[in-house]
């Protein structure tokens, strides 16, 4: 398939990768970061993961359903770890998180 035909998907990828990115500069300005750790440290997951997906998309790589289904896993725990946290940040993560996971496992 190419990749216009995931651009959907590569869309959503990369609304998620934006708001992990924003999310983890977000959470480093928080007054307990400490608390955040594990919210931080997915953003990373979820962001980098994203973006390699995303890529690997583009360039119709023959491992794109197995990377995808990865995805949908980080995508999930990151949404998860940000879905317990009431900033605004964290929330609005936790939504691109799912709604990419959901795209993924459309492809996965």
């Amino acid at each position: 398939m190419s990749h216009e035909q995931y651009q959907s998907v590569i869309q959503s990828l990369h609304d998620c990768m934006e708001a992990c990115n924003h999310c983890f500069d977000s959470c480093l300005q928080e007054e307990d970061v400490n608390m955040m750790a594990e919210c931080i440290r997915l953003d990373r997951e979820c962001a980098d993961i994203c973006a390699y997906l995303e890529q690997s998309l583009v360039r119709n790589s023959p491992f794109s359903a197995e990377l995808a289904n990865v995805c949908a896993q980080i995508c999930e725990a990151c949404g998860n770890e940000c879905q317990k946290h009431n900033h605004d940040h964290c929330q609005t993560c936790a939504e691109a998180c799912f709604a990419c996971a959901e795209a993924c496992k459309s492809i996965a």
